[in-house]
């Protein structure tokens, strides 16, 4: 009898520590890059999915304020996770930010221009002499004499006029500018305003491609959190395929958690997004993977146009050893 209870008080113990072990979260503050959008949905899906907490994480989604602002939280150890473009997370780095890339979301970089059709552009070279409007330190203004270059352009060859994000269209509409540069997942924004008279060219089809939106982390955290990361990174991968796969609950997830946003809008947005997340590295490899050699470039584009305060080893701030290679973007046609 004695003995039959000690066994039941051991089984006990265990269950105990198992539930224990169950409750025991990691608590994950985790900045986007701006307000929520189409762009954020398979964060919000994981979420409600509960799929974060399964996998023993607690994640809290901040609203940013601009890649920037994520980037050196992150960075800084403020926020253990952020989502911030990727040009500007090695401009971080290099001022000092302990950060590490973990998986990128936009395979293609997101920027473009934009002008009326009517004005006659059709090209790059035909922005000579234009004004181009966009707000005062965006990358934009950085990284143009490396896309002037690789058209075979004088960079002073153009005017920028500043911007700010909310009256670029407006500006553009009224010919206060010639041109504005936008990122496409704002793309039907502009189709709906100018129509067929919308001139439209990405910056990766124009000569200039550095990876864009990419998830980054403390790099003080993942030395001491590895699991937790890896665990938060095969997560959102297999939720960026689900919604890939059905957008819908996804878009239902991000709306339900940010009043304000309406689903088709939100839909429109995320079809725009997969266009950015496609490319052959994705589809073959895996999704949100870094090649390699594409990251050195990125690296010393933004060395040699951008800046960088103190060169650092680019391979000691990425990693795609938590992504899972047996999930892979399907191809998606870009519909500029």
């Amino acid at each position: 009898m004695i003995r039959a209870m000690k066994i039941i008080a051991m089984a006990v113990m265990v269950v105990l520590g198992h539930a224990g072990m169950a409750l025991a979260t990691e608590k994950l503050d985790f900045i986007l890059n701006w307000v929520a959008g189409g762009d954020h949905a398979p964060y919000y899906f994981a979420r409600a999915q509960g799929w974060y907490a399964q996998a023993g994480l607690d994640v809290n989604l901040i609203q940013g304020s601009g890649s920037s602002n994520a980037a050196q939280r992150t960075g800084a150890g403020i926020n253990q996770v952020g989502l911030a473009d990727l040009t500007t997370v090695l401009v971080a780095i290099g001022k000092g930010a302990d950060e590490v890339a973990v998986m990128n979301v936009y395979a293609n970089y997101p920027g473009g221009f934009y002008w009326l059709k009517s004005s006659g552009i059709r090209s790059v070279k035909d922005m000579a002499g234009k004004k181009i409007g966009n707000p005062p330190g965006d990358a934009a203004r950085a990284l143009w004499p490396a896309l002037a270059k690789a058209n075979g352009m004088d960079p002073n060859s153009v005017t920028w006029v500043n911007v700010s994000p909310n009256a670029k269209l407006a500006s553009l509409k009224s010919g206060a500018v010639d041109v504005v540069t936008e990122f496409f997942n704002l793309h039907h924004g502009y189709k709906r305003e100018l129509g067929d008279n919308m001139g439209y060219l990405a910056w990766k089809d124009a000569g200039l491609n550095p990876y864009g939106n990419s998830i980054v982390v403390n790099g003080a955290y993942l030395k001491s959190h590895k699991e937790a990361i890896a665990a938060f990174v095969k997560v959102t991968q297999k939720a960026f395929a689900a919604c890939v796969a059905d957008p819908k609950p996804c878009i239902q997830a991000l709306v339900d958690a940010n009043s304000g946003l309406k689903f088709d809008d939100q839909m429109i947005n995320w079809h725009e997004v997969e266009q950015l997340m496609s490319d052959h590295t994705s589809q073959t490899v895996a999704l949100g993977w870094f090649d390699p050699k594409r990251m050195e470039n990125d690296y010393e584009l933004v060395k040699n146009y951008v800046g960088i305060q103190k060169p650092f080893d680019i391979k000691q701030h990425f990693t795609n050893e938590f992504l899972d290679k047996s999930i892979k973007m399907k191809a998606v046609e870009f519909k500029g």
